[in-house]
This record gives C-alpha cells, structure tokens and sequence, in this order.
C-alpha cells in the first residue's frame, strides 16, 4: 500500500497541472471563467478544461465561481501541452462557457469563432438600480429605459462573446439574465460591476459606473477596448426616430465605431424596410459624462423613443431586441477588422 501511494504521489506530481506552481487569483462579482480567464491573458478555448480540473471542488452549479474565493489558473505551458495532445476532432469543436449571468437558458455560450479575440468592450447600460430612466406607458403596462436597454445590452454581450472578445457588463441585475418576456417587469436590485449600489445621485452613479470602467481598462492596457453605453429616448408620444449615436467629438476612434455600425443600420432597414428610409444619425457630443471621461473610445447609443408606439415594438417584441443586439455586434466587428488592417 505504501508503494503504491508513492506511485500515486510521483504520478500527480509529474503530471501536466501539478508540474509547477500555479498563480491564485480572486474572482470578482459577475465573474464567470472566461471573463476571469481572459483578464488573466488566457484564452478560454486553450485553457477551460486545465481551469477546471484545477478548480474542480471550488466550483458552484454549472461550473460558476464564487465571488471573493482564490481560484488557481493554469500555465500557458499546460494549455499548449493540452491542446498538442488533443485529437483534431476534438480541437475543432467549440468551446463552451458558462456566465450564470445570461440567466438558465442563456448562461451556456458556445464561442463559434475568434473573430475578436483580443479585443475588449464596457457594455453599459443607461439609469439603472433607483433610477429606471424614460418611462413609457403600452397599454395597461409601463415600460422603463432601464430594463429594456439592459436586455438588448447582456444579449449584445452573448453575441460578442460567441466571437471570442472579452464583453464587461457594467451595470449588472443579478437575477433577471437574458428575457423572452415582452413586459419586462421593473425592479431596482442592479448593481455596478464590482458589486456596490447604484448610487442614488445622477452625477455619482455616472461617476461610479465610469470609475468602474477605467479600472478595468487598465488592467487591459495595449488591447483594443471600446466603451458602448446603451439608451432609450423620451420623446413626445407622436414621434418616431430610428436608433442614433453620439460618440467624442475628439476621438476618431469613437467616430468610426459609430459609423461603422449606423452602415450596418442603414443596410439592415434597406434589406428589411425597403419602403422607408432610415434616418439614424452619428453625432459628436462630447458634454455627455460617459463619453467625456470613459478612457476607451466610447459610442452612445439610443435605440428609439420609449413613449412611441412604433418604436415600442422595437423593444417589447424579444427576436427585435436580439435584433439590435446582433446588428450592434456586426458594427462592431467590422469595426474591430477595419482596426485590425490598419494596424
């Protein structure tokens, strides 16, 4: 017996995840592992499985960490060395994460490519926690800005997600996740990424949300980050307006990221409403606080007037909420390729 608990001992020592000591990392509030990977400079596709056959007895249901508790990542030698000895058949198959924050059945992401692999965005949403924003009235039901700017924003980070970049919701609702539902009920448990309150005075809940966002920018120094902050109007009841960005008059970076995706607007209301033009418009305004002192160039986005009728539909129908979701996903994308070239 004591021989063969020596094997036991030698083996695990020899072997790839016990082979060299291991960097202990905290995981924060919202953290899922690809998030937490990604911070750390680990390409979840390499690493997952290594993750989790490190951590396999410090994991909560579906794999999700605990905010606050030591985590161990891999080495990169131990990835590479997992990926050599990986059959082809297995090395094409996509990786799966899981971010509890999507909600159950939403929370497994399959990354399908690795078309922004590098790149990095602050999804933000508008208001939030005491303040729901524009409010407008459908019927017996009131709709708020906030809840339906946060749907369209967490399905806007699935989709980044499923092509790789790493995607930070900033406000967070610990228990809403992605909804099917076209009444999306009003609630004011959101909190900021790092998980502290959304304060109750505008210019600190601007400053908190920003604050959180240069944080993390800085640990991503060198990477190409982008700051989206997502909206709905309040307008007289009467009139529609298509969806419109702002970005820094001073950021040329902000500019292109708005226009690249009002060109993917422009082309997607020619293919689906032919019979009316598109009037969306990109436009500097630089007094805004988000994109006056966000760090990474930033766009803001208002996706139509709450109090309209035909800009209702927009939101309280969910495959037309996953629509701007995926439509603001390709700006983005042809974004990050027109970058990439001229780098």
């Amino acid at each position: 017996m004591r021989k063969l608990l020596l094997f036991i001992t030698l083996f695990l020592l020899s072997s790839p995840l016990f082979s060299q000591s291991h960097t202990e990392v905290v995981a924060e509030a919202g953290d899922g592992i690809y998030l937490l990977l990604r911070r750390h400079g680990l390409e979840p596709s390499e690493h997952l499985n290594s993750f989790l056959e490190l951590n396999q007895d410090n994991l909560g249901s579906n794999n999700s960490l605990y905010a606050g508790r030591t985590y161990l990542l891999p080495t990169a030698s131990a990835g590479g060395a997992a990926s050599e000895a990986t059959p082809a058949a297995a090395k094409a198959a996509p990786a799966v994460l899981v971010e509890p924050l999507f909600g159950k059945n939403y929370e497994r992401v399959e990354v399908k490519d690795n078309q922004l692999q590098g790149a990095v965005f602050y999804l933000v949403t508008g208001h939030s926690g005491p303040d729901p924003g524009a409010i407008g009235k459908y019927g017996p039901y009131m709709l708020s800005e906030d809840e339906y700017a946060y749907d369209v924003t967490i399905r806007l980070a699935r989709r980044l997600m499923e092509h790789g970049a790493t995607a930070y919701m900033i406000i967070q609702d610990p228990d809403d996740g992605i909804r099917d539902e076209p009444i999306l009920k009003m609630d004011t448990d959101e909190v900021g990424y790092f998980g502290n309150p959304i304060p109750y005075g505008q210019k600190e809940r601007l400053r908190s949300r920003v604050a959180d966002i240069n944080r993390l920018a800085a640990r991503h120094k060198g990477a190409h980050q982008r700051m989206i902050s997502v909206h709905i109007d309040s307008r007289s009841q009467g009139q529609n307006i298509d969806v419109f960005f702002y970005h820094h008059e001073n950021s040329s970076d902000g500019k292109a990221l708005a226009q690249r995706i009002h060109e993917v607007f422009t082309s997607k209301y020619n293919r689906h409403q032919p019979n009316r033009d598109y009037f969306g418009t990109v436009t500097p305004r630089s007094s805004l606080y988000v994109i006056k002192y966000s760090h990474p160039p930033t766009v803001f986005v208002e996706l139509g007037n709450i109090k309209n009728d035909k800009d209702q539909r927009r939101f309280v129908i969910p495959n037309n909420r996953q629509a701007l979701a995926n439509w603001l996903c390709e700006g983005i994308m042809a974004d990050y390729k027109a970058s990439r070239q001229a780098n």
